[in-house]
């Protein structure tokens, strides 16, 4: 099964980005829009973990957690990846607050799939890109009108303080249905 773990936004930073985003939608038509009570923020992702792995990664997950500090951070303007001109995912940033926060998220990032990978769990590597997914699409496209629609978007600060670790047990309409396991405040 597929797992990873995440930083879920408030139902605040939920509510103030669904506001902005739900007008912006039709400047896209190719976009397979990412429905809004699954967005997050992915720290490590876990494409295959045995189901028996489940509890050990819920347990080092909660360990990497317990030595972290909530993150002030804010959801802020817009990327695509790979790039603008042949975009297949559309995404929104983060920002912190703090001088030093989107390193420690970066660093809890870090200590994150490094505890995955102690477990023989093979998280994703590559450099760590705070995001939250918006779309995807199947095909390439040129994305620059729609991150013009997207770039003044500044939302609220917020606390993040759990990681939640989510688990794909099946899947619903050809898509992996993910479900949180566990949430793991941070700091305790």
């Amino acid at each position: 099964m597929r797992a990873f773990a995440a930083i879920v936004p408030t139902e605040s930073a939920h509510a103030d980005l669904e506001a902005f985003v739900e007008p912006r939608r039709e400047v896209e038509s190719v976009l397979r829009w990412t429905p809004s009570h699954l967005w997050h923020v992915t720290l490590a992702f876990m494409a295959e973990v045995p189901g028996t792995a489940i509890d050990d990664l819920v347990d080092a997950v909660a360990e990497v957690a317990a030595g972290a500090t909530p993150i002030p951070l804010r959801l802020t303007g817009a990327g695509a990846f790979p790039d603008a001109a042949a975009a297949r995912v559309v995404w929104t940033g983060l920002e912190s607050d703090a001088l030093d926060g989107l390193a420690d998220l970066e660093r809890l990032a870090l200590r994150t799939r490094t505890a995955c990978g102690r477990l023989g769990l093979s998280p994703a590597g590559g450099t760590y890109r705070p995001h939250l997914t918006l779309a995807r699409s199947r095909r390439p496209f040129e994305a620059t009108r729609w991150l013009r629609a997207m770039d003044a978007y500044t939302g609220p600060s917020w606390n993040a303080d759990a990681l939640t670790v989510f688990v794909s047990r099946g899947h619903r309409g050809g898509r992996p249905s993910y479900e949180a396991e566990a949430i793991c405040p941070l700091g305790t």
